[in-house]
């Protein structure tokens, strides 16, 4: 999927070159199932704009040219690219002897991995105005014959957005550009900027939360290693400074006995499944709870599979909020019982924005699985092919109960940062270097040290306590 994904971005890159000599495009960010790029062609793109490259793109495929890779040395690359200031700058940072690019006709470009042997390979694309820029839509992983389904995510292009503004304030916008700021000692500058920006955001989600009267319920969602638990304890903090009483619930207390758990189609439990909550229960003492009413909570013995009463009892005073995280938040079937007016959903991912230059984006994925990675380690000693080996079947409970769910957020909170995966590497590193050659799990942990070798480190003694990296680094003032 991410050899077809570079192959059709290298040929729509083709066709701008081709139709709009002086034109420049930008890849930005995944959303709605594709891929938003930014045209620039000095005026406002029209529906015949992408019409007429939507057609060349189709002649380059129909002439099914080779694609071929070449080896360079760093001089011959920088003269190659001598007007792409996006990939100099990261050549130039990175100081390599060799690099390599491709070309397909008269165009070159440089990526980040292999490319498919020939341009008619590409069967299915779609190309389309998107706001102000264009959608390049791609087959769906689970059926190659069809384009992933669109759909409006308004909200995530907008939070993508505010966060490439932030980016343009700081003058980064690729990892060239942070690679040289890292050069010039502008790291610790960076991170203080950053951290007091996402926790301005965190404050805004406070306030909202505030403003609306009624609220009774935060619910916090988000994918795998998305900061979920440190978001949580943030927005808790600046509850507080509002005169609100944050009363933290634990959705695992709300597991079924584990013979009543759905099995997946291998047979196996599904803990994934929402299905797995005791959904009745939750929402009779939630709305009890709400009413003003005392419940007894309950409390899942992991060690037996079955829920037991907990003698721990509770009843929400008129300032205490309910405050929850788990990967079923946003589905609508966990409160179906409680009014919307009294609860409020809150989205937590890292929405990465940064790119490796203008033509290649860094994959949302990339950035959790390397969070999960050192995680995995610290905390539950577990090595980097363990946590390679389960990413495929966490991935697929993701797709299936919780991005579906990401519109239906009122508030979506970037926990990204800008210099994050400069920090990561040098943890990283040594544990993706320790996965097996003969494993399965080698060319992921092979493909993962290639991205890293792009990023300029960073000394982890440079984030705060209170950061959100510090869930996966270790060294937070927070308990987990």
């Amino acid at each position: 999927m991410k050899t077809y994904v570079r192959t059709i971005t290298f040929i729509l890159c083709k066709a701008v070159h081709d139709v709009f000599p002086n034109g420049k495009i930008k890849i930005q960010f995944p959303v709605s199932n594709g891929y938003y790029f930014n045209l620039d062609i000095n005026r406002t793109v029209t529906p015949e704009d992408v019409q007429v490259l939507r057609n060349r793109m189709r002649e380059i495929i129909a002439a099914d040219e080779p694609f071929v890779h070449h080896t360079c040395t760093l001089e011959e690359a920088l003269e190659v690219f001598r007007n792409d200031e996006s990939k100099c700058s990261l050549l130039n940072s990175l100081q390599m002897e060799q690099t390599e690019y491709y070309s397909l006709g008269n165009y070159n470009d440089y990526f980040y991995g292999p490319m498919m042997n020939s341009a008619g390979e590409v069967q299915l694309f779609g190309l389309e105005l998107y706001y102000n820029g264009l959608l390049l839509r791609v087959p769906r992983k689970d059926c190659p014959t069809r384009l992933g389904q669109y759909i409006r995510q308004d909200k995530m292009f907008g939070v993508f957005n505010e966060y490439h503004q932030w980016q343009d304030l700081m003058h980064i916008s690729n990892v060239g550009t942070l690679n040289k700021a890292v050069n010039l000692n502008y790291a610790t500058q960076l991170i203080n900027v950053f951290e007091a920006l996402q926790e301005k955001r965190i404050s805004r989600i406070a306030d909202e939360i505030a403003s609306r009267k009624g609220i009774k319920v935060v619910l916090i969602a988000g994918p795998s290693s998305s900061g979920k638990t440190t978001t949580c304890k943030r927005l808790s903090i600046q509850l507080f400074t509002n005169g609100i009483w944050p009363v933290g619930l634990s959705l695992d207390d709300y597991f079924v006995n584990r013979e009543q758990t759905p099995r997946d189609e291998k047979g196996e439990y599904d803990y994934e499944s929402i299905h797995a909550l005791n959904l009745e229960l939750f929402n009779e003492q939630l709305n009890a709870m709400i009413a003003g009413e005392e419940v007894e909570l309950p409390r899942y013995n992991f060690a037996t599979g079955q829920s037991e009463k907990s003698g721990k009892r509770l009843q929400l005073d008129n300032n205490q909020v309910l405050v929850l995280e788990g990967i079923h938040a946003l589905n609508p079937q966990l409160t179906s019982q409680i009014p919307d007016s009294q609860i409020f959903r809150v989205y937590a991912s890292a929405l990465t924005t940064l790119t490796l230059d203008d033509h290649n984006y860094i994959p949302t994925t990339d950035n959790r699985l390397l969070r999960r990675i050192i995680r995995d380690h610290k905390y539950r000693n577990n090595t980097a092919q363990d946590t390679l080996k389960r990413w495929p079947s966490v991935r697929a409970g993701e797709e299936k109960w919780i991005f579906p769910y990401q519109e239906n957020a009122d508030a979506i909170f970037n926990t990204a940062m800008l210099f994050e995966i400069s920090i990561i590497k040098k943890q990283a590193e040594p544990l993706l270097q320790a996965v097996p050659k003969d494993s399965p799990e080698y060319a992921e942990a092979k493909r993962l040290l290639q991205f890293l070798q792009y990023f300029k480190p960073i000394e982890a003694d440079k984030v705060p306590p209170t950061s959100l990296l510090r869930e996966f680094l270790g060294g937070s003032s927070f308990e987990y």
